[in-house]
């Protein structure tokens, strides 16, 4: 449960740096696909195993 929750964050995040304007985050920028792909890569990959072999 933990990690479907931390790749939600990472993709809110994601999302996040690429649509600031904040002067701090601007080279951060570049990361921002990374989180989204990385993000949504765990996301599939746990729901995926969820409906493969329940608990």
């Amino acid at each position: 449960m933990l990690q479907i929750i931390l790749a939600i964050i990472f993709v809110l995040f994601g999302l996040f740096l690429k649509k600031t304007n904040h002067p701090g985050f601007r080279s951060s920028k570049r990361f921002a696909v990374m989180f989204i792909i990385l993000g949504g890569a765990v996301l599939a990959g746990k729901l995926v195993s969820y409906f493969l072999h329940p608990a």
